[in-house]
């Protein structure tokens, strides 16, 4: 994420980031170090399990602090103001149907951050994200799969 590209997040997805870093930086910073220091005490540390697992925690703890910052960095918070109302865009969630099946599934699109595909919030990014964006209800959707083209009919933008 070092480039500059818009990151797009809901209001919503906004404070969660901004929440964990504000934990990360303060409750669990502290608690790699005192991991550390703990480490530190028992000795020499060039061959303490325990030191070398402390310092690998931190290493990801701090990866993922300037992460969730470049986030925050780039983040454009999503508007679908000036949309039509039944044309797909990111921050909306939208009703399809496969191509000859009866059952219905709901997708919210959003910005990679957010995306939890088992909670039905998809990125606009992914195969599925892209197809759907700016189609409109009666449209078609053709999502390149690894097992061929699947087809999806928009139902409903929400």
């Amino acid at each position: 994420m070092s480039n500059n590209q818009p990151i797009f997040l809901t209001p919503e997805g906004l404070q969660k980031v901004k929440e964990e870093l504000e934990y990360l930086t303060t409750v669990r910073r502290r608690e790699v170090a005192q991991m550390i220091a703990e480490a530190k005490a028992e000795g020499d540390i060039s061959e303490n399990a325990g030191y070398d697992e402390a310092k690998t925690a931190q290493g990801f703890l701090e990866g993922r602090i300037r992460e969730l910052e470049a986030i925050l960095k780039n983040a454009k918070i999503i508007s679908d103001d000036n949309a039509a109302p039944d044309v797909v865009v990111i921050g909306r969630t939208v009703v399809v149907r496969e191509e000859g099946s009866d059952l219905e599934e709901e997708y919210m699109i959003v910005g990679p951050p957010e995306a939890d595909p088992s909670n039905g919030k998809i990125s606009n990014e992914s195969p599925m994200g892209r197809a759907l964006l700016h189609k409109r209800v009666g449209d078609r959707a053709v999502v390149d799969s690894p097992s061929g083209q699947i087809v999806f009919e928009i139902l409903q933008v929400k």
